[in-house]
């Protein structure tokens, strides 16, 4: 069977659920819904069952925190330069520096927290992305995925435990990744680097503890940048006459 194009599936999903969605946009040969909470098992239970589309399989399940998204952590200036590491460990006293509570809002994601489905149509040969933002970011709530593709069970829980969304109606809600007694959930955003506490075996308790981080300072890191070095052209000079020499 011939594969629908990723236009072809836009229109049939805008023709089917029309108001349902909330918008469909097509970009890198693939699209991209995004359904109300309210609406989603429903939506998702007809992407499943109708013969126009017939996503057999959900082939990944995960979170996304919308957290400053489009911002970097600094503000770019036009007399800003591509090189130095000064900007990286000046620590967190950094006039500008960017910070999470005044941070501005990207027009195109109001909500923070999502989840995002991957689903696979065998039948046409064809792959769809289902986003859903959850309606409060305090407490981020959406519905479980996990009867309509009993796959969405363990990556729901992963969602759940690196950031901290809650699926209703789940089976099994739990921790799957971090451990039992972890504090916070590690990949949202304000989530610190260095982590909210630190293990190690206390030999005198004969146990192992949980203590909150000092062993580690925070810092801010800056990707390196090549630049030229005069030592670098004088070595590679005298590595030629070497080799010219012998």
């Amino acid at each position: 069977m011939a594969q629908t194009t990723p236009e072809q599936l836009a229109e049939r999903l805008r023709a089917r659920f029309g108001e349902h969605l909330v918008n469909v946009a097509v970009a890198h040969a693939q699209v991209t819904i995004e359904v109300t909470p309210a609406r989603l098992v429903d939506v998702c239970t007809a992407l499943r069952d109708d013969a126009d589309f017939r996503f057999e399989q959900l082939s990944d399940l995960c979170g996304v925190d919308f957290l400053g998204f489009g911002e970097g952590e600094w503000p770019v200036s036009e007399t800003a330069t591509s090189h130095g590491f000064g900007r990286g460990v000046t620590g967190d006293k950094i006039v500008g520096r960017f910070g999470w509570d005044d941070r501005p809002r990207h027009p195109q994601f109001l909500g923070r927290f999502a989840s995002v489905a991957h689903l696979i149509s065998y039948t046409h040969n064809t792959r769809l992305r289902v986003r859903c933002f959850a309606p409060e970011d305090a407490l981020p709530v959406l519905p479980t995925l996990t009867n309509v593709w009993p796959s969405a069970n363990w990556y729901e829980r992963e969602s759940f435990d690196l950031y901290g969304i809650i699926f209703e109606g789940h089976p099994d809600l739990r921790r799957i990744l971090t451990d039992y007694g972890f504090v916070g959930h590690p990949f949202r955003k304000d989530f610190p680097l260095i982590g909210n506490v630190e293990v190690r075996y206390d030999p005198e308790a004969r146990r192992v503890v949980y203590e909150p981080v000092t062993s580690v300072t925070p810092r801010v890191t800056v990707a390196r940048v090549v630049r030229e070095d005069s030592r670098w052209n004088t070595s590679r000079e005298e590595a030629a006459d070497d080799w010219k020499d012998n």
